[in-house]
């Protein structure tokens, strides 16, 4: 089993980190099913957040009694310290514990600091001299944002998007924190569901050693191709290359990772998922997405009221009202 050193916090972790915002989608004794059936077959990472409805409740359900065994991060998205300490105060109960090994900023529009109006910094601090939580991190999809609080030296930990379609400015961040000593966690290793083959995601992130997967788990099929390579962690071969080669010419540059930061739509469009159809749709079975039900989806695009609020809200500065008509019109020649 491969384990990752997360910086300066120490933490020693095995390299599947159990992202938990899936979990929120199924049912309680089935989540904490998966949630026990990772921890007792090497996962020791696992990641939460304020914002991932019941998903803290669960992991609290599912740990209890063994919480001293294992690291849980969680995160708030809150922009006020009052708000910060309400969210902290609410996790400590879901999670059914007295403290949170890494408490995280929840991509915040900027770098929260010591003395600043938002508060959240000091609060965090605080909650560090209280013994609630242990370290403090920071998670972004803005590379801007990211970069300032690594230069800060303020942070224990990054969560930054990080997968084989990583731009060379991500990748400067990814070795940036290995230089500065802080722990990374990449989110959206598979990016958004684009990446298909992780085998190929998982070995292209195990070239960086300072850096933690956190993958997304809903259904028991997934846990189990993560654990299988606990055992057997894949390196990268020549066909992984040729396919991370191939999907880099369809996929690198200005397409919606599915983050969400757009919704909710005014309009009820799935945005996440229409604006990024061109390419689910050449990415797995056809008739998927073909169905009456994903056509009315699409079709939505049509009552765009362009109020641009997801085009305010994209942390990657896309024009998404743009990306949807394009990928609506693309998605009309396949019916």
């Amino acid at each position: 089993m491969e384990i990752v050193t997360l910086g300066r916090t120490r933490i020693k972790a095995c390299k599947n980190g159990f992202g938990a915002l899936p979990i929120q989608r199924i049912g309680k004794s089935d989540a904490v099913y998966l949630l026990q059936k990772a921890f007792y077959s090497g996962m020791n990472f696992f990641d939460t957040a304020r914002a991932y409805s019941d998903s803290e409740e669960k992991i609290g359900a599912a740990f209890e009694h063994i919480r001293s065994k294992l690291f849980i991060s969680t995160k708030s998205v809150s922009l006020t310290a009052e708000g910060f300490r309400n969210d902290l105060e609410t996790s400590l109960r879901l999670l059914r514990t007295d403290y949170i090994d890494i408490i995280q900023f929840h991509n915040p529009p900027f770098c929260p600091k010591p003395g600043d109006e938002s508060g959240l910094f000091d609060a965090a601090r605080e909650a560090q001299a209280q013994g609630k939580v242990r370290f403090i991190g920071i998670t972004n999809h803005r590379q801007n944002v990211a970069r300032e609080a690594l230069a800060s030296g303020l942070y224990d930990t990054l969560q930054f998007p990080f997968s084989y379609l990583a731009s060379d400015a991500d990748i400067a961040i990814v070795r940036e924190c290995a230089e500065r000593n802080v722990g990374l966690l990449a989110m959206k290793a598979l990016s958004g569901g684009l990446i298909t083959d992780s085998a190929a995601a998982y070995a292209f992130v195990a070239q960086y050693e300072n850096a933690l997967p956190i993958w997304g788990v809903q259904r028991e099929k997934e846990l189990d191709e993560f654990l299988s390579y606990n055992a057997q962690p894949p390196v990268l071969d020549d066909r992984m290359r040729r396919l991370i080669a191939k999907d880099r010419a369809e996929l690198v540059g200005r397409f919606c990772r599915g983050c969400g930061y757009c919704l909710p739509c005014p309009a009820d469009i799935d945005i996440p998922n229409c604006a990024r159809m061109a390419q689910l749709i050449r990415r797995a079975p056809q008739a998927g997405f073909l169905t009456p039900q994903w056509q009315e989806k699409m079709k939505k695009i049509e009552a765009c009221i362009h109020c641009n609020h997801c085009k305010s809200h994209c942390p990657y500065g896309l024009d998404t009202p743009e990306l949807l008509a394009k990928h609506y019109a693309d998605y009309k020649t396949f019916l």
